[in-house]
């Protein structure tokens, strides 16, 4: 017995050591694709479950597009959106105010520039995405190309996971943004903090752009990953729980959500003519005694007894 135990334990031993354990899935989108295919080769050369997001009016969305998918990389369409702060907006920007007809033709637009694309993230958009309405219509239009929804996260109180609700869009959340700055150092802290997230919940997504600062950290990085963590597509994470920590949002597209009028602010105050007359105890009484007689039960009284005495005299 005893010499069967120390047979089990050395087997479970070897086992722990020899099969690698994966903690946490890691996702890298490269957003902006389509103006700098020189670093952008770059990208590609990176292992294939690094992703891009092509921007669907650059002056080589299409190349780049094609080139990625023929790499093996995993396309998105990276759509402007309309940002809160005032600024000059892209062609093609989708707005809260648009028309489900104008925003389904702009992500069709956007769908025969991008060839390859299987989902669909937001560049820039904390005005578009904050809106349920706006986002309802984003999400009617997805359904028909069969695309998923990265959500970019530029605002904390998106609204697409709850604009999602009932349709077949499936909706995944950006975790971290790699390089706010371009200072390498900054770079890649925040990789490493894209890694611990994923250990910590299982998955991450890591956001970035094709920066040459970006490029030299991610080629560094990605040579010495951690054994617990695997490279993933967006793609392999569409069925990972999301957790929805917006709060609803009832704006209606174009404006902010005002407080209910008061119907009576602003109505004049119309003034009586003559003194009214004082009112005594009296006639409050003669009121409650009118009101009572004429009352449904009073009347169905009344006419109760009245057929009683027809029929007994």
């Amino acid at each position: 017995m005893l010499q069967f135990r120390r047979i089990v334990l050395t087997l479970a031993s070897v086992l722990a050591f020899s099969v690698p354990v994966f903690a946490g899935k890691l996702a890298i989108v490269i957003d902006d694709f389509g103006y700098r295919p020189q670093t952008e080769n770059q990208v590609l050369a990176m292992p294939q479950a690094i992703s891009v997001a092509v921007l669907p009016n650059a002056t080589h969305a299409r190349e780049m597009a094609t080139k990625a998918h023929n790499s093996g990389h995993e396309v998105l369409i990276h759509l402007p959106m309309a940002p809160l702060s005032k600024q000059p907006l892209e062609k093609d920007t989708l707005r809260p105010e648009m028309s489900s007809a104008e925003i389904e033709r702009i992500i069709s637009d956007a769908v025969n520039n991008v060839p390859y694309a299987v989902g669909l993230n937001n560049h820039m958009g904390s005005a578009m995405t904050s809106s349920l309405f706006g986002m309802q219509k984003v999400m009617q239009a997805l359904e028909r190309y069969n695309l998923y929804f990265l959500d970019s996260m530029t605002i904390g109180n998106s609204q697409a996971l709850r604009a999602a609700s009932g349709t077949g869009v499936k909706v995944i959340k950006r975790k971290v943004f790699l390089d706010d700055t371009q200072n390498e150092g900054d770079i890649r802290r925040q990789f490493d903090r894209a890694v611990q997230l994923a250990r910590r919940n299982g998955s991450a997504i890591a956001i970035g752009h094709p920066h040459p600062a970006t490029v030299r950290v991610l080629q560094q990085a990605l040579s010495s990953l951690p054994a617990d963590i695997t490279l993933v597509r967006p793609s392999d994470l569409l069925n990972e729980p999301q957790t929805d920590t917006s709060t609803p949002n009832a704006t209606p597209p174009g404006g902010t959500v005002q407080p209910p009028r008061n119907p009576f602010r602003g109505v004049k105050l119309c003034k009586a003519k003559h003194k009214p007359e004082p009112v005594y105890a009296s006639r409050f009484f003669s009121v409650i005694s009118e009101s009572v007689g004429e009352s449904t039960l009073v009347r169905y009284m009344q006419n109760q007894w009245q057929g009683w005495k027809t029929t007994h005299p």
